[in-house]
């Protein structure tokens, strides 16, 4: 009976245990992309001017209130630049979203380097 109580027992808790959560994946089972400003220098900090001087003209240029979204893409990839102001200061840019054409992740530092060498920037 102590040998089944046992076993019993052990099979409960058992079921108790947790599963190992699944890790996201992005695209086709590529690991995510780690999120770092290494290489995004020449971008962090720049106003509309600097980054039109850098990529050439956007290709799309998002107002929300004071906040601005400039957009630059090519065949390598899209990257997008989120300008806010600080204070009553120019917006500069903040934030950086980069895609490949398809939505798959990319590394931002590369997808700038891409952007600097499209036929359109200066």
């Amino acid at each position: 009976m102590t040998r089944f109580a046992i076993l019993a027992l052990g099979l409960a808790l058992g079921a108790c245990a947790t599963s190992p959560t699944p890790v996201a994946r992005t695209g086709a089972g590529r690991a995510p992309v780690p999120y770092t400003s290494v290489g995004l220098e020449r971008v962090l900090g720049q106003n509309a001017a600097g980054l039109t001087q850098l990529f050439g003209d956007p290709d799309a240029d998002v107002r929300e209130g004071s906040a601005r979204k400039l957009q630059f893409g090519s065949s390598i990839c899209i990257l997008d630049a989120y300008l806010y102001p600080k204070g009553s200061a120019e917006p500069k840019v903040t934030y950086l979203d980069a895609r490949e054409p398809d939505g798959s992740a990319i590394d931002r530092a590369s997808c700038v380097a891409a952007l600097t060498r499209r036929k359109e920037a200066r």
